[in-house]
């Protein structure tokens, strides 16, 4: 874990391991940015839907995985 993230996680009250991402996280992630940054042309979009992502993942119940799935099929 970077000293970001742990810096991130002693701020926000919470335990390091609960900011980790495994790897079906990241790459939902990272395919998530690109199809924000790509359907809108706009390279700032794909950190925006990320973190609302996340929101949605610690306050819905859902998982990443889930979540992008949706976010997928929603643009067929």
């Amino acid at each position: 874990m970077s000293e970001r993230a742990r810096s991130l996680a002693a701020t926000s009250g919470l335990e390091p391991r609960a900011l980790e991402l495994n790897d079906g996280e990241v790459d939902d992630l990272l395919d998530l940015a690109r199809i924000a940054a790509h359907e809108s042309g706009a390279r700032t979009n794909a950190p925006l839907l990320c973190y609302l992502v996340g929101v949605a993942a610690a306050s819905g119940g859902k998982s990443v995985g889930e979540l992008a799935e949706a976010v997928r099929s929603s643009g067929s």
